[in-house]
């Protein structure tokens, strides 16, 4: 027996809430990430006002309802824990704020935005690998075959950009300049940015792609399975999931004693220009950040910078 189709939500807090969502897609180039979360988050804060019996007209998206609804959100359980993480609660959070700075911009009379604070939260501790690790990461594919090529390849990249594993996985061979070592990409909110291949991770692309008898344009493919010329590009392309599992198998092979991830590697990579001395602006150049906020969570190194600037200079004239 067919389950009986869910009610349409015609509020007017449904109706503004799926032109955000649009705005988001369209105007502000948002990934489809940002765009299914923000829905998952509304949709709950929706539900949870139609369960408590609140009307869900803009206007009684009010500081007590959103207080009620603060409550509710600590009462939910997280996907390995009893509660939800507070990080993921502040989550829900921006996304009704930003919903609410949408609505003013486009001179609805709401709630100001700025009457909700964001949950108090830890630093977030920043996972990286030593130079010694890194190394010994880069060099654990055996390259027998054109999988461990590949999968040289696309570490001796990862290490070398600081890209993100989704802007990895979408790039396009005749995309990259080999011989100037650099390619442009959009990347996260739309934001393009130029990124610089080492000359090790540029030759190990060229000793993969040397090895390519395929035409399929993806930088990155599965080299497993069914091949033939009638497989489209996209099915060939590697998948996020796929690096992600290559990278920890890795890893597990040369028992580092973290998980890694790309985004540890990424994590490596700007930890590894500051240690080198590059200034934080540039990183935030490089990571394709739009906040120099976000890239101060690698004070970490900075603040080592600082610690031996101090034991060097201080009280030397005491």
């Amino acid at each position: 027996m067919s389950n009986p189709p869910a009610e349409v939500n015609n509020s007017e807090i449904a109706k503004k809430s799926a032109q955000f969502l649009e705005y988001l897609q369209v105007e502000k180039g948002s990934s489809l990430l940002t765009i299914r979360n923000y829905r998952h988050y509304l949709a709950r804060f929706m539900a949870w006002m139609q369960r408590n019996g609140i009307r869900q007209d803009l206007a009684d998206i009010n500081q007590d309802v959103v207080r009620q609804y603060r409550v509710f959100l600590t009462s939910l359980k997280g996907e390995k824990t009893d509660t939800m993480a507070r990080r993921t609660q502040g989550y829900h959070v921006i996304a009704l704020r930003s919903f609410l700075k949408y609505l003013i911009k486009n001179d609805y009379e709401v709630m100001s935005p700025e009457k909700i604070d964001l949950p108090k939260l830890e630093d977030r501790q920043v996972k990286f690998l030593s130079g010694d690790q890194v190394d010994r990461l880069l060099n654990s594919p055996s390259l027998s075959t054109i999988q461990g090529k590949r999968d040289k390849a696309i570490l001796e990249v990862l290490f070398s950009t600081g890209l993100r594993v989704s802007e990895l996985t979408k790039l396009d061979r005749d995309k990259i300049d080999l011989d100037r070592r650099e390619f442009g990409i959009i990347g996260k909110g739309g934001r393009a940015r130029v990124v610089f291949l080492s000359t090790r991770a540029a030759d190990w692309l060229k000793k993969y792609l040397a090895e390519r008898l395929d035409h399929y344009k993806p930088l990155f493919i599965r080299h497993k399975g069914k091949m033939d010329v009638a497989t489209p590009d996209e099915k060939m392309r590697l998948t996020c999931r796929s690096v992600q599992r290559l990278i920890h198998k890795y890893a597990h092979k040369i028992k580092l004693p973290i998980e890694v991830t790309p985004h540890v590697l990424r994590h490596s990579f700007a930890t590894d220009l500051l240690m080198a001395g590059a200034d934080l602006r540039s990183v935030q150049e490089m990571l394709g950040h739009k906040n120099i906020s976000t890239t101060q969570i690698y004070t970490h190194v900075t603040n080592k910078q600082l610690k031996d600037i101090h034991s060097v200079f201080h009280g030397k004239g005491h």
